[in-house]
This record gives C-alpha cells, sequence and structure tokens, in this order.
C-alpha cells in the first residue's frame, strides 16, 4: 500500500522539460528563457463531460457551422479584386465599417480551438478552406498592395494612420487575422495557415520599419490589438528573430513605463484609457518575458494583472464601464448599461494564465473561476448562441445578445473563441506533478504518463468534485488540488480514506502517490454565503456562494417590446423602453450578521430568499446569475441602516409632496416620453453620437437621442443642444426641470438659456445615479407680455473633435478631451411661484 502524503505547496524547482512550450503546452522551436513551474495540457487531451460548460461548447459549434464561409469572404475578396456576389456580413463586418475583416481572425481561432477540442474534423475542414481561400486573396492583393498584405480593407487605412487622419484601429483587424492562421497552424495543423502569416508579418515588418520611433509610437495610441504577442508567438514557433525584433516595435512606451515601476496608467487627464486597448498589450509583455527573461516585460505584466484583478474588477470577475478604466474610488458611479465589457475578460484570462505558469498560485486560479463562471459563461444566450457586449450592472438590467448576421462586434469575435476552449485550464501539470485548477466535469489523457483522470462533478451545485484514475500501469504523480480562497474548509479522501489537510486559504495541497487504475480521490469544497461589496462603496454589496455570484430575478414584467437581440448597439437594452421595474434594497445595520436569515430554497440549488424587512419593500431571491439570460436582474444592492432607511423613507415622501404640489402649479410641461408632445413643444437639438459600426464608431452630429433609464425617457445633449418652447403666465414663472445623472465622469455642464439670456450655468456631478429636481426663477423682463419662451439647454463646444489615431482612443475614437454633456433631461415644465 502506496504512503499517500498531504502538504502545502511549496516552491518548484525549474523544471526545464517545459521550457520550450507556449501557453498552448504545445512544443515550439524556440525554447523559453523563463522555465514555466506549469503548463496546461493541450486541448486535445482534455474533453469536457456533461454540464453547463459543455452546453455552452455545443451551442457554440452550432453557431460556427451556421456561418456562411463566402459571406464572410465577402470583403475580402472585394479587396483583392476578385468577384463575389453574395450576401454581405452585417453590424461590424458590413462592407462600409472600418473593423471588417476583424472577425475572420476570430472565426480562425474558434474553429482551430474547436477542432482541437472536440476532435470534429468539420472544423478543420471549415479552417482549411478558409487558409486557401484568404492565400487567393493574399496573393491578389500582393499585386495591388505591398506584398504580403492581407485584409478586408485596403492598405490605405494605414496611410491614414501614420498621417494620423481618422481611421478605426486597423491594426486590431490585423492582428486577429495573424492570430486567427497562428491558431490553425497549431492547433488544426495546416502548414498553408503558416505560410500565409509569415508573408502578412513580412508585410507589417515593411510597414513598421519605414517609421522613426516617433512615427510608430504616435501610431500606438490607437487600439493595435495583441500585434506584440502574436509575432513573439510566430518567433517562438519559426526561431526567425526577425518576428521577436518585429514584436517590440509594439512595445507602447507611455503604458509600459509606469507600469514597469508598480505605478497604475489607467486613468490620465482625460478621463480613463480603453481598457482592452491595453490587456492584449500585457499578455505580449508576457510572452516576451518567456522568450527574453527580461524582468521588465515580467513587471509589466504582473504588476497590470494585480492591478486590475485585485483593485479594477467587479464581483465578476470583469472590468471597465463604457469599454474605460476611471478612478478607483468612483465604482459607485459605473454600474450602467456598458459595464464590464466581455472582450476584455477574455484577455485577462489569457492574461492569468501566463502568470499561472510562472507562479501556480491558488489566488490567480480563484481570480479565473470567478470570471469564468459569473462572466464568461453567462455571456452566452441559451436559445440562440448570440453574445454578450457588455454585462450591465445598473440594477434591473438585463441581456442584450448579438444577432445571427448582424452584429459582429469584437465580443462576438472573442464569444466564438470562448465557448470553444473551457478545457484548456482544469489541468495544469508539471513533470511530477498534475494541478486540479477548477472543478469542472472533464476528462483528462495524460499520453506522457499513460494515465487518464476523470473528474465528475455537479459542481457549483454540489461541492463535491469525485477524480478516477486509469492508468496503463502504476504512475508517480503529485496531484495538487486548489483550495479555493471563498472555501471554508477542504475535505479530501483517497479511496474512501481521509487525508490530513493543513493548508491555508487560497493554496495547493498536495497528494503523493502512486496511482493506478481505480484509484479515486474525493474533493470537497464546502462553501458559504458571503457578502463583497463594490470597490470603495459604501452603500453597494453584492451576494456570492462561494465562487457563484448571486443575483436577484427582477422577473420579465414589462420587457414585451424590449429589444434583447441587437445588431448594431450593444447597449440596445435602451431602445425600444423597457417599463419601470422597483429594485429591491436591503435595511440592515450589519448585513453580514444578517446572512444568517438569508435561507436556501429548498428544491433549488443555489436559491436563497431573503425575508421582508432584510429585503425593502420585500422578500428577495437570489438566483446564480449565470442561470439569468431573459429577466431583469440585480447584482449589486444598495444597502442601508435602519436610521438611514428611515430618513430616505420620509425623502421620499417629502419628494411626493414637492412633486404634487408642483404638478398643482403647473403652466405647461413637456411629456418627453412622448414624441407628439415633443413636437408641439418644438423640440429641436443637436448632439454628438455615434455613426457606422454602432456604439464604437466615430461621432457624428445629430439630432439628441432618447436614453431610457428605469422606465423613463430623456435626453441629453453632447457637445450641441436640447430646446423646447412652453407656455409662460402673466404671474411670476419658475422653470423646474427633471435630471439624472448617470455613470459619473466629468461633471455635466452646461447652459440654461431662456429667450437668448443664460438664466444659469450648471456644473453638476451625483455620487448615485437619482432623478432630481432644480427650480429656475425666471425674471419678470423674460416673461412680461409673452405667451411662451424658448428654453435651450446648451453645452459648450468639444475643445477639439475627437481623434482616434491622435488619442489612442481604441474602437471608436473615445480619447482626447471629454466632450461636454448636459445632464440626462427627464421633464420640462413652466410652473407659477
Amino acid at each position: 500500500m502506496r504512503t499517500l502524503k498531504v502538504f502545502a505547496l511549496a516552491t518548484l524547482a525549474l523544471v526545464t522539460t517545459l521550457t520550450a512550450q507556449d501557453q498552448w503546452g504545445r512544443q515550439v522551436t524556440v525554447a523559453n528563457k523563463v522555465a514555466f513551474k506549469a503548463v496546461s495540457f493541450q486541448l486535445e487531451d482534455v474533453r469536457l463531460l456533461d454540464g453547463p460548460f459543455k452546453d455552452a461548447m455545443v451551442r457554440d459549434q452550432q453557431y460556427l457551422l451556421s456561418l456562411e464561409p463566402d459571406r464572410m469572404l465577402h470583403t475580402f475578396r472585394l479587396t483583392a479584386g476578385l468577384p463575389s456576389a453574395v450576401t454581405p456580413l452585417g453590424g461590424w463586418e458590413s462592407p462600409t465599417t472600418e473593423l471588417r475583416g476583424h472577425s475572420m481572425g476570430h472565426y480562425l481561432s474558434a474553429v482551430a480551438i474547436m477542432y482541437a477540442s472536440t476532435g470534429d474534423a468539420r472544423f478543420k475542414q471549415r479552417g482549411d478552406l478558409l487558409v486557401a481561400e484568404l492565400a487567393k486573396v493574399q496573393a491578389a492583393e500582393s499585386a495591388k498592395f505591398h506584398p504580403g498584405y492581407l485584409s478586408a480593407f485596403p492598405e490605405e487605412f494605414f496611410d491614414r494612420l501614420d498621417a494620423r487622419t481618422q481611421v478605426w484601429a486597423p491594426w486590431y483587424t490585423i492582428h486577429k487575422i495573424m492570430a486567427g492562421l497562428l491558431d490553425m497552424y497549431q492547433q488544426a495543423h495546416n502548414e498553408q495557415a503558416l505560410d500565409v502569416l509569415k508573408k502578412e508579418a513580412g508585410w507589417v515588418r515593411f510597414r513598421v520599419d519605414r517609421l522613426t520611433e516617433a512615427q510608430q509610437q504616435a501610431d500606438l495610441r490607437t487600439e493595435f490589438g495583441g500585434m506584440a504577442e502574436v509575432l513573439a508567438n510566430l518567433y517562438g514557433v519559426t526561431g526567425d528573430a526577425e518576428w521577436l525584433r518585429v514584436s517590440k516595435k509594439f512595445d507602447d512606451k507611455m503604458m509600459f513605463d509606469p507600469l514597469a515601476e508598480g505605478n497604475d496608467p489607467l486613468v490620465d487627464a482625460n478621463g480613463g484609457v480603453h481598457g482592452n486597448t491595453q490587456i492584449p498589450k500585457m499578455i505580449a509583455s508576457a510572452r516576451q518575458y518567456e522568450l527574453t527573461a527580461d524582468q521588465h516585460y515580467k513587471a509589466i505584466a504582473s504588476n497590470f494583472w494585480h492591478i486590475v484583478a485585485e483593485k479594477r474588477s467587479y464581483v465578476i470577475g470583469g472590468n471597465t464601464d463604457g469599454e474605460r478604466f476611471f478612478p478607483v474610488e468612483n465604482f459607485d458611479q459605473h454600474l450602467g448599461l456598458s459595464s464590464a465589457e466581455t472582450c476584455n475578460t477574455y484577455n485577462m484570462l489569457k492574461l492569468t494564465r501566463h502568470l499561472f505558469s510562472w507562479e501556480p498560485t491558488a489566488e490567480a486560479m480563484d481570480f479565473y473561476e470567478r470570471a469564468l463562471f459569473n462572466q464568461i459563461l453567462p455571456s452566452q444566450d441559451p436559445k440562440t448562441g448570440g453574445v454578450i457586449y457588455y454585462t450591465p450592472l445598473r440594477p434591473g438590467a438585463f441581456k442584450v445578445f448579438s444577432s445571427q448576421n448582424d452584429s459582429f462586434w469584437c465580443c462576438v469575435g472573442t464569444g466564438m473563441e470562448n465557448h470553444g476552449k473551457y478545457n484548456d485550464t482544469i489541468y495544469f501539470h508539471d513533470d511530477t506533478s498534475l494541478y486540479l485548477n477548477l472543478f469542472i466535469p472533464s476528462e483528462l489523457n495524460w499520453k506522457d504518463k499513460g494515465v487518464t483522470v476523470r473528474q465528475e462533478t455537479k459542481f457549483p451545485l454540489e461541492d463535491t468534485t469525485k477524480l478516477t484514475f486509469t492508468a496503463a500501469k502504476p504512475v508517480k504523480l503529485a496531484l495538487k488540488i486548489r483550495r479555493p480562497g471563498w472555501a471554508s474548509g477542504l475535505n479530501v479522501t483517497v479511496n474512501g480514506k481521509a487525508q490530513p489537510v493543513t493548508v491555508e486559504p487560497g493554496g495547493y495541497v498536495t497528494v503523493n502517490g502512486e496511482w493506478k487504475s481505480g484509484d479515486t480521490v474525493t474533493v470537497k469544497t464546502p462553501m458559504t454565503l458571503h457578502v463583497e461589496p463594490l470597490p470603495n462603496s459604501k452603500i453597494y454589496q453584492a451576494f456570492m456562494y462561494g465562487p457563484v455570484v448571486l443575483a436577484g430575478d427582477l422577473g420579465t414584467s414589462g420587457m414585451d417590446g424590449a429589444n434583447r437581440y441587437s445588431p448594431n448597439v450593444p447597449a440596445a437594452n435602451l431602445v425600444p423602453p423597457a417599463a419601470h421595474v422597483e429594485i429591491p434594497v436591503f435595511v440592515s445595520a450589519d448585513l453580514k450578521q444578517d446572512l444568517t436569515k438569508i435561507k436556501p430554497v429548498a428544491g433549488k440549488p443555489l436559491t436563497f430568499t431573503a425575508p421582508a424587512g432584510l429585503g425593502q419593500p420585500g422578500a428577495v431571491t437570489l438566483v446564480p446569475f449565470y442561470t439569468l439570460f431573459e429577466p431583469r436582474y440585480t447584482i449589486y444592492w444598495k444597502v442601508y441602516s435602519p436610521t438611514e432607511w428611515a430618513a430616505m423613507t420620509k425623502s421620499a415622501n417629502d419628494a411626493a409632496a414637492r412633486r404634487k404640489a408642483i404638478e398643482s402649479k403647473t403652466i405647461d410641461a413637456v411629456d418627453l416620453a412622448s414624441d407628439a408632445s415633443e413636437s408641439a413643444h418644438a423640440f429641436s437639438s443637436q448632439s454628438l453620437g455615434r455613426g457606422r459600426g454602432g456604439n464604437n464608431a466615430p461621432p457624428t452630429i445629430g439630432p439628441a437621442q432618447p436614453t431610457q433609464l428605469d422606465g423613463r425617457r430623456g435626453r441629453e445633449a453632447r457637445g450641441g443642444f436640447l430646446s423646447y418652447t412652453l407656455k409662460v403666465a402673466p404671474e411670476p414663472t419658475s422653470l423646474v426641470v427633471t435630471y439624472r445623472i448617470e455613470n459619473g465622469g466629468a461633471p455635466r455642464t452646461f447652459d440654461v438659456v431662456v429667450d437668448g439670456t443664460k438664466v444659469a450655468s450648471e456644473s453638476m456631478t451625483a455620487p448615485t445615479a437619482q432623478f432630481f429636481d432644480k427650480e429656475y426663477e425666471l425674471p419678470a423682463t423674460l416673461t412680461r407680455g409673452k405667451s411662451q419662451v424658448t428654453v435651450r439647454f446648451e453645452t459648450p463646444a468639444p475643445a477639439a473633435p475627437p481623434d482616434a489615431a491622435a488619442a489612442g482612443a481604441g474602437r471608436g475614437g473615445r480619447g482626447g478631451a471629454a466632450i461636454p454633456s448636459t445632464a440626462t433631461i427627464f421633464d420640462v415644465r413652466t410652473v407659477k411661484r
């Protein structure tokens, strides 16, 4: 009988046999100069078993096979001068958008990943077909443009970038195409893909070598994806040091230098920087560190991970609002409809895998698990396989998913990949150890050891996982089991015999043994209900059970006309409007102590009820967020003390009385929810809005579009004005306006002008999103002898026009000076004083 030992994870010696592997666990030509302490298995070594992750993978398979290759190739062929008569794809792949072609790269990655993850030859066949057709496009484009060029838009886009002329992130798209070709080579064994990739890399070298360092750094002020990463990986695959040299051309010194010193550069003088412009740079830094052992790159990647994962993430593991980072003290102001872009989390998980390879820690894997269960898994619609762009965190929001052929946002691209590679991190290994990282039903075939490990679990519905070994002959292995930081304990049994476990929360325990067929290991990770505050917030709390974020199911009442499948606007759950729903709150002097009042619901795993009194205005039901797709929901809850709640109740009653008094004195009012009322009041407006390509496209000048907040329609003007004409009376008159300010950021700066006379200059901020009234007394000289006046809310002109190339904005030109905006206006009326 073998002796089994259990002990805390210790620092491992460098494992030299792992140095010639990349992040996929695949052998590469160039040995890493940094020895990994653990690496993942290849995708084909791990197969998912029945459970929610496999269900998501199957839906992704169906979606991938539903896309038509000729439609995906259409704009590539047109750019190359090749014939194509098919119906173009829509959304960001429309022939008129400047990001067209990015989905092709994601698709190549996705089918290559799915082939490796399942062994289904249909995905390799689809990828092989597309690579062959892209090779034809590249040959034709090499005759029109510089040799090696491959894209769905002309090379002239890069001339515009070099000239600091508005263009929508062309390097971003080139990276996706190159990464897809590399995945087709590495995961689907397509040699032609490597040939096409090397030719395109040669074109990249031509473009960047013709620029001075200053010119190249200026080009990096826009979003350029993971260009440095794919070129570094190409060096690892081919051994050609030229690609490492060209990779370093994409080192963004403006971001890297402060990060190397441990500083946080994610908020600048113009506001927060674009989130997913930065994360791929850090993945590249991680890979460059592995290939060079340059500590500068390690510091950049590591410091960024700690800053974002530990200080800048929501409870679901995602980050940013409106794609941008923001001051960490302002989380209260950033629970919006554009919270937590899915692409960011996709890339943070890639970065986490690198850091885990260098130093396997439960801390890194706890973050990985949190984001996987609470943002990536819930991002796919179980009905259509569509995916979400943002995970809205505004209380009472609901999810909006991509449409079949008319969305193709960036998060549709990463979504294609996300749900095909759930098997990539469940297990890691070194020469003598097997890491059990994630509790996901799966089967591992460790060919080199001649051992198969089958993991059977219903986690997180249950807290127990069972591993069963099958071995051709007994094999000595150290089984390293993550002891999650959320677990109230860890129990391990081997063949039914309990093992002593002394590891602290957030570590790994090791069970040494010589394993033979039939051996079993049972792992129990007890889960408890706990709360986690919104970072730096005194009011918002979220509930978790173990690693699972719990949300309030607020139902679907009033959502009959809501648009849940959007072709172009990721935050389109505002149009058409959904009726208002009351958002419950919690009233507690100490919510942690009151958790004992929240009880599980019999027969419904991971479902809890908070009683009336603790929940206001009544009982609250909590369910796993990853199971919610159609209803409105709340993840972050306002929590008030009994004293605060009593004061708020009085304030609400007082406000209702004031509103009743205002209505009794009203002379005229604009119903902003009614087009007819606005028209009758001579509504006029001008605003900077989003043009082609949806929410991320370059700003355009047009009318102020309506917005919906809590079931009320309002308007705001960005860099423009709103105006209405209202009746007045002979007696003293006031103007009363109902405002609301969302998502913090710069103060809402605007003037209130009546018949050409400024009656107020506003610079409004609000710590939390609330409707509020403001009264302006109108001088008698403005109303004397008149039956009506024109009220205008106008913002100063922007300091400079937005320019993505000059401002480093990422997709859509969101850099540069902030655009002045009015507060959102919901009610405008004249009243007797």
